[in-house]
């Protein structure tokens, strides 16, 4: 697609949150910034099952911070200026939107995914937190780069304003956010610091997040009460509560094994800054439990789809994510006591 307005490059992501902090930054001038380094700067990295509460039927699981954190911490490491705004009329959102577009401008958008025309169907679900750049407009079309997609695709306008004012659980009430025009490279020194205060961060919510349901110990709470499910739910109920825990894990966000795998590769590209050779060490280890999450939802599909049906089964399924637990406990303790090293 050839764009009238702008200059912006489209950015294919593994995360969208990522991908959005990531291309629009390098759009206004940090070439520095990558996936990986957005993520972890923005401690990405979480985990919480809310035990009194449901989304969709089944358990309210997270895998992610709170929307719109990982953008903001980002820019807040690097001193670079956000702004963000929500709005009761709808005209008045398109209206601003076009705006900035016109005059060349990308701008992010927390959007509803269940009536994005360009998704497959079965990636259609009731979810509101998903992140998008508006790049330019062309008659009644807008131009969007979406990270999860190979490159650019287009929404006609009342499509695009349905999607910004969706309804339900974490509504974006026609959000939309950006960073300021013409930013400056951050020095390795700032970098570092970032860096620093991310993983920090980041240990702190999954060691010592309080009760037993988030960080490392959620994902042991859940593993338990997976061993309870086929009990006290019966069949059909418990596979559906699994097929819920997957779709969160690997569908919505690549929760599970894809976010060890970023943060993995955030610990790698961390070390031209911190010059911690133990860096690459804990790397592996979340890589190597990216491949046990991997494996736990192959576990889990097959019990949801049937081939899998005995207690011994889910008594499988939650074992692993209670090994998951203990070797994420023992690689984050590494990790924060590495960080008292660095200064």
């Amino acid at each position: 697609m050839e764009l009238q307005h702008t200059n912006f490059k489209h950015l294919q992501a593994a995360h969208c949150e990522n991908g959005v902090t990531t291309a629009l930054l390098r759009h206004y001038g940090i070439t520095k910034i990558t996936e990986p380094l957005a993520f972890g700067m923005g401690s990405g990295l979480f985990y919480i099952q809310l035990p009194f509460m449901k989304v969709n039927g089944g358990p309210a699981i997270s895998f992610r911070t709170m929307p719109g954190l990982i953008f903001k911490r980002t820019c807040t490491a690097l001193g670079v200026p956000v702004t963000r705004k929500k709005f009761r009329s709808h005209e008045k959102a398109m209206q601003e939107l076009d705006e900035r577009i016109l005059a060349g401008k990308p701008t992010a958008c927390q959007v509803g995914v269940f009536y994005l025309t360009y998704f497959p169907k079965e990636y259609r679900f009731h979810f509101n937190a998903h992140n998008l750049i508006v790049v330019d407009k062309k008659g009644d079309d807008y131009y969007i780069s979406d990270p999860i997609m190979e490159g650019l695709v287009t929404m006609n306008s009342y499509e695009l304003e349905r999607v910004r004012f969706a309804k339900g659980a974490f509504a974006p009430r026609g959000q939309m956010y950006y960073p300021g025009d013409q930013l400056q490279e951050p020095t390795d020194e700032q970098m570092k610091q970032g860096i620093i205060k991310g993983i920090k961060r980041n240990c702190r919510d999954m060691l010592h997040i309080p009760g037993s349901f988030g960080g490392v110990s959620g994902i042991a709470y859940t593993g338990r009460q997976i061993k309870k499910w086929k009990t006290k739910l019966g069949d059909e109920k418990a596979r559906s509560y699994l097929a819920q825990l997957v779709r969160m894990q690997e569908e919505i966000g690549t929760g599970g094994g894809g976010f060890r795998f970023i943060y993995g590769a955030f610990l790698q590209q961390s070390h031209p800054y911190l010059k911690a050779d133990e860096l690459f060490a804990l790397s592996k280890q979340f890589t190597a439990t990216g491949d046990k999450w991997r494996d736990a939802a192959i576990q889990a599909s097959g019990i949801y789809k049937g081939r899998l049906n005995t207690q011994a089964d889910y008594d499988n399924m939650g074992d692993r994510l209670i090994e998951i637990s203990a070797l994420e406990k023992q690689a984050f303790q590494q990790l924060k006591a590495l960080m008292g090293k660095i200064k």
